[in-house]
Parts: structure tokens; sequence; C-alpha cells
């Protein structure tokens, strides 16, 4: 198997396990706490909340309009077309789970967005008296992976300059 291969197998199968654990999660939370809706109390600085967002993240472009879950998860598919060639080509294999991080937790959120005409998120952070925007696994995934490719980016272009020139 070459490289390049290795590779594209490698961000493959982190983006099918984080939407699969993000699917199998939101699946859990919609039966605890979504179904009556309630806010469950985890620890001082963290509840399980039922949110639906219907924009993208934290709420914008959230509108009333029944094709915009479709206008969003196709989006989502197109960006996720991109994000799968420069997986084909990827030079790392750090690079590889990024991307595999952001595909996966893209594909979480477009399933929602299907299914439900929303993203369903659930965790909720606080402190003192300040909360954080209600967000999900797949959104996690994709921040993280976010930055990873933007670390890579940064360490790649630092690794590649000559050693006789300033960094």
């Amino acid at each position: 198997m070459t490289p390049a291969v290795q590779k594209l197998r490698l961000g493959l199968g982190v983006a099918l396990a984080v939407a699969s654990l993000d699917q199998a999660l939101k699946a859990w939370m919609l039966k605890l706490a979504f179904d009556p809706p309630r806010l469950l109390e985890v620890t001082s600085f963290l509840n399980l909340v039922p949110a639906w967002n219907r924009g993208v993240s934290f709420g914008l472009l959230a509108h009333e309009s029944a094709w915009a879950p479709w206008i969003l998860a196709a989006l989502a598919a197109a960006i996720g077309g991109f994000l799968l060639r420069w997986l084909s080509r990827a030079e790392t294999p750090g690079v590889a789970v990024a991307l595999g991080l952001v595909l996966g937790g893209a594909a979480g959120n477009a399933v929602d967005r299907v299914r439900f005409g929303a993203v369903a998120d659930f965790l909720d952070f606080h402190a003192f008296g300040w909360h954080f925007w209600a967000f999900n696994l797949a959104d996690s995934a994709i921040t993280v992976g976010a930055a990873g490719l933007v670390f890579s980016s940064l360490v790649a272009g630092r690794l590649s300059q000559p050693a006789d020139q300033p960094k």
C-alpha cells in the first residue's frame, strides 16, 4: 500500500469514527435530554441541555426557511468534496487525521440537518455565570481538526525554511 493510500485510509477511518460516535452520542442525548426537554447538571461547569441549531456555527444564518437545512447540507457536501480531494493529497499523517476530524464532524452535523432540519447540540460549558454556546461532538471534532490544520501549516512553514534563514 502506498503512503498516499495509507494517509487516505487513516483520514477516512477517523472521519467514519467521528461521524459514527457523534450520531451514537446524539441518539443517546435525544433520549436523555431532549425527550422530554430538560437540563441535566453534570458538574459545576457542565450541563447537558437540549438545543436545536438551525444555522451554522453558533446559530449564524439560522432562519425558518424549509430549504435552509438542505442548502446547508449541500454546502457541507461541497466542502466535504473539497476536503476529500485535499485528504487524497495529504502530505503527513497529522494532516490526514485533522482532515478526517473535520470531515467526520461535518458529516455528523449534515446527517442531523437532513434528518431533523437542525443540528442537535447538548454540551453547555459555563463558568462565573457565563455560558458558552451549546455544541456537540461533531463541532468539537471540526474545531480540533481546523486547529490541527492551522498548526500543521505553521509548523510545516517553519520546518521548510533553510536553517540559515531566520524563523
